[in-house]
Parts: C-alpha cells; sequence; structure tokens
C-alpha cells in the first residue's frame, strides 16, 4: 500500500512548513536552498515530523528539480495521509 500525493514547494522561506492545498497540490515551504537536493532533504524531513512516519517511507518520485514534485508514501493509505494533513 501506497499513495502519491503532489507537492508545490517553495524553497528560500523564512520557515518550514506545511501551507496547506493550493488546488490539487499540497504547498509546502522550506527555507532550504534549491540546490544539490538540499530542499528536497527538508521536504522529506517536514512530512515525515508532520505525518509521525519514518523518513524512509517517504520518497520523492518525481519533479526533484522542480517546485512541482510528486511524493510516495509507503505503507499509508491516502485516507491516512489526508487526515494528518492540514485542511485548508
Amino acid at each position: 500500500m501506497a499513495c502519491r500525493i503532489q507537492l508545490k514547494v517553495i524553497p528560500g522561506s523564512t520557515r518550514n512548513e506545511i501551507v496547506g492545498w493550493l488546488e490539487q497540490a499540497l504547498k509546502v515551504k522550506v527555507q532550504a536552498a534549491p540546490e544539490k537536493g538540499k530542499a528536497n532533504k527538508v521536504v522529506v524531513k517536514l512530512l515525515s515530523k508532520e505525518l509521525g512516519i519514518p523518513a524512509g517511507q517517504i520518497e520523492i518520485i518525481a519533479g526533484t528539480l522542480s517546485q512541482r514534485k510528486t511524493v510516495e508514501i509507503k505503507e499509508h493509505s491516502m485516507t491516512d495521509i489526508l487526515n494528518k494533513l492540514p485542511t485548508q
């Protein structure tokens, strides 16, 4: 079982936070710069912390060089994940 979520990542922000939903994508702000995968690592770490799941279960499967990313979260259903995320 796994689910996929679309992200809109804003690097270079003042803080790391999950802002909420922007159309079909989850908007995520990270302080890290978009260089050498730094922002991607922070995105995974932030999702892990906010969802309460191990970072090893979260993988960026598309858009590693883009603000628009797709993450796959293993061993969790979409319902489980949506219940842990902001509704706005």
